[in-house]
């Protein structure tokens, strides 16, 4: 079947401030092993005899005023290689009027998306926002409702208790297709945690024009556990359906761990009980259709 790895990133050391200097605390735990270039060449490699044909580059935190260079950085690795086919990249919608941004970064016609982490957390390590309500301040929506008339998406990266504020910052721009990022980020394995994700989730599903992304779901395991994978998927689906749902590896982060075959597997284990076409929705359509592939 055919395969679109939505979400993974490649990158080049120097470039990125976190792999460089002291080892910085990161939510998926110890990374020595990929801190290092990860070259597009790798990733090929990485992804050779699974049936992936197209990939999503989604970005890898360069320094804020480098993300025009990122962007066209990974355009002429496309130009080079024909990877990646489509690319998400950093802006910072808090700031007055994101429109002067977003036309420098459309120049290049891989462009499909934008990504600017919101997700916070009480837990310094697990923080990366400013704030825990990004999604609620009244800048942002407003700058995040321009991305229609740019046809662009925003991959929306957010903890469960801010999942209340993402679901008002969807229903205030319902021009825009969001996609969450690793199936709503579930941190908490406790009983109440869980209760809360699926909450949390819900809210979201209410929201037509949000999008889960079924990727990162190692991210706070630390290991390849495919009956986790099972649970987040069947939970996730009742939600949203199968045409609302999308897989990406999120490699070369869950290399940490794992090969890229037995992570497809296992998620591919997660849809045993779907029929094809859920399947193909899954595995290659709904990317297609949302990052226009």
């Amino acid at each position: 079947m055919r395969i679109i790895d939505s979400h993974f990133h490649v990158w080049r050391q120097a470039d990125l401030p976190w792999l460089m200097g002291p080892m910085q605390p990161r939510i998926f735990g110890g990374y020595e092993a990929i801190r290092r270039d990860y070259p597009i060449s790798e990733y090929l490699a990485d992804i050779a005899d699974t049936g992936v044909e197209k990939a999503v580059y989604v970005q890898a935190n360069w320094p804020n005023d480098k993300a025009v260079e990122e962007v066209a950085w990974t355009e002429r690795l496309a130009l080079e290689t024909g990877w990646p086919h489509a690319s998400i990249a950093y802006a910072d919608m808090t700031v007055e009027d994101i429109r002067p941004f977003l036309d420098r970064l459309v120049r290049h016609p891989r462009l499909r998306g934008i990504r600017q982490q919101f997700h916070w957390h009480p837990n310094p390590q697990y923080r990366f926002a400013a704030h825990a309500d990004l999604c609620r301040d009244r800048r942002v929506q407003r700058n995040m409702a321009r991305l229609a008339d740019y046809a662009l998406t925003f991959d929306l990266q957010v903890f469960t208790e801010q999942m209340a504020g993402a679901a008002e910052l969807a229903q205030a721009c319902p021009r825009v297709t969001f996609v969450l990022q690793h199936a709503g980020m579930l941190e908490d394995l406790s009983a109440r945690g869980r209760d809360d994700w699926q909450k949390g989730m819900a809210a979201l599903a209410a929201c037509p024009n949000v999008m889960v992304k079924l990727s990162g779901l190692g991210t706070f395991l630390h290991r390849l556990d495919p009956a986790h994978i099972t649970r987040i998927y069947v939970q996730t689906l009742q939600l949203f359906g199968h045409a609302r749902c999308l897989w990406g590896s999120n490699f070369p982060i869950e290399k940490l761990w794992t090969g890229y075959a037995p992570l497809l597997a296992a998620h591919r284990s997660a849809m045993r009980d779907l029929d094809e076409a859920a399947i193909r929705a899954l595995l290659f359509d709904n990317a297609s259709r949302v990052y226009r592939l």
